[in-house]
C-alpha cells in the first residue's frame, strides 16, 4: 500500500486574486490567519472591521452595518468592570473611555464602508452555528466579553435561519457592487466547549447552508479549509498543544492550497520577491551598528526601491521607516 492520505483536490478558481484586488475578510480566527498572511504579502486587505466574529448572524449584522455606515452611540455600549464594550465587537475595541471606544468603532466602519463598493472579493469564514443573546432582551452577541454565562441565552441556528438572512444580504451586496465575488469557508477550529457532538452538528449546519447558498448565487463559491484539515491532515501533529487550534504546519498547508486556487503565476512571482524582503527584515542582527549590519540595511532599502519601481501600486512605507530608523541609530 503506497497511499497513506486522502489529499483534497481543489480546482483552480477562474476568479483570480491579485495585488490590485480589494479584499474584505470577515469572520473567525481563520479569517485573521489568512488575512494576516495576505497583508504580509502586500495584498489590499481589510481584515475583520469588528474584530473576530464566529457565527453567521454576527457576520451578517456586521456587513449590514458596513453597508449602512451606522454610527455607534454611547447607548450602543455597555460598561463592564470600568471598560466600555460593544457586544457587536471584539474586546480589541474595549476602552476605559467611551469616547475612545466610539471613535475607534466608527472609524473602522467608515473605512470599510468607503471600500465596500469597489472590493473584488469578500471572504467570509463561519466558525460556529451556536449564537448567544443577552437574556431578556434577545440582542445578538458577537462577543461575550467574559461576562457570566447567566447573562446570555444560547441557541443553535438552523439552516433556514441562516439562509433567510443571507438571501437578503447577498443581493444587497451585489446591487451595491455588481462585480463582487464571495468566498465562503468554514473554520477548521473546533469549538469543543460546545461538546464534540454539538460541534459536529454546528459545522455540518454551516457547510450545508453554504452549499445551499451556492445554488442560488453565482457570485459565491466555497473554499474547503475545513475539509483540508479533517480529511487531508487527519493527525493531531497538525494542532497546537490544546488539540483544538491548527498549528503553523496546518495553517501553512491550507494557505498553500489557497494560493494554488486563487493566485496566478505572476501573483506568486511577486509574493516570492516580497517574501525575500520579509525574511530579511525578520533577521535579528548579532552586532547592530557594525559596517556589515549597515551594509545589510542599505541592501534592503535598495531592494525596496527596486520593488517600488516594478510594482508602484504596492506600499513599503513601514518597512522603509523601520530601516531608516535603524540606520540613524
Amino acid at each position: 500500500m503506497d497511499k497513506f492520505r486522502t489529499e483534497v483536490k481543489i480546482p483552480s478558481s477562474p476568479y483570480k486574486i491579485n495585488h490590485k484586488s480589494g479584499i474584505l475578510l470577515i469572520g473567525s480566527c481563520f479569517t485573521e490567519n489568512i488575512g494576516t498572511r495576505m497583508a504580509e504579502y502586500k495584498f489590499d486587505v481589510d481584515i475583520n472591521p469588528f474584530g473576530i466574529v464566529y457565527n453567521p448572524m454576527s457576520v451578517n449584522q456586521n456587513l449590514e452595518v458596513i453597508l449602512s455606515e451606522k454610527k455607534y452611540a454611547i447607548t450602543d455600549l455597555y460598561n463592564h468592570q470600568d471598560s466600555w464594550i460593544s457586544f457587536d465587537h471584539h474586546s480589541r475595541f474595549s476602552f476605559p473611555e467611551p469616547e475612545i471606544c466610539l471613535r475607534e468603532i466608527n472609524r473602522r466602519i467608515e473605512y470599510s464602508h468607503s471600500r465596500i463598493r469597489t472590493i473584488q472579493f469578500l471572504i467570509i469564514t463561519f466558525g460556529t452555528a451556536w449564537i448567544y443573546k443577552i437574556a431578556g432582551s434577545g440582542k445578538l452577541v458577537s462577543n461575550c466579553h467574559k461576562l457570566p454565562a447567566n447573562f446570555f441565552d444560547r441557541e443553535l441556528l438552523t439552516m433556514d435561519n441562516i439562509l433567510a438572512v443571507y438571501k437578503k444580504l447577498i443581493p444587497s451586496l451585489v446591487r451595491l457592487n455588481p462585480g463582487i465575488r464571495i468566498i465562503f469557508t468554514v473554520s477548521p477550529i473546533r469549538h469543543l466547549k460546545d461538546g464534540p457532538v454539538q460541534n459536529t452538528l454546528s459545522k455540518s449546519t454551516l457547510i450545508l447552508t453554504i452549499h445551499e447558498l451556492l445554488k442560488s448565487f453565482k457570485c459565491a463559491e466555497y473554499f474547503p479549509a475545513y475539509e483540508i484539515a479533517f480529511d487531508d491532515l487527519r493527525d493531531y501533529r497538525y494542532y497546537e498543544e490544546d488539540m483544538i487550534h491548527p498549528n503553523s504546519q496546518m495553517t501553512g498547508y491550507i494557505w498553500d492550497k489557497f494560493c494554488q486556487t486563487y493566485f496566478e503565476d505572476e501573483t506568486l512571482k511577486i509574493m516570492k520577491e516580497i517574501g525575500k524582503l520579509n525574511s530579511a527584515l525578520k533577521h535579528k542582527p548579532f552586532r547592530p551598528g557594525t559596517p556589515k549590519h549597515l551594509e545589510f540595511l542599505n541592501n534592503q532599502i535598495e531592494l525596496i526601491r527596486t520593488l517600488k519601481q516594478k510594482y508602484p501600486y504596492l506600499s513599503f512605507s513601514d518597512e522603509e521607516a523601520s530601516l531608516e530608523k535603524q540606520l540613524s541609530q
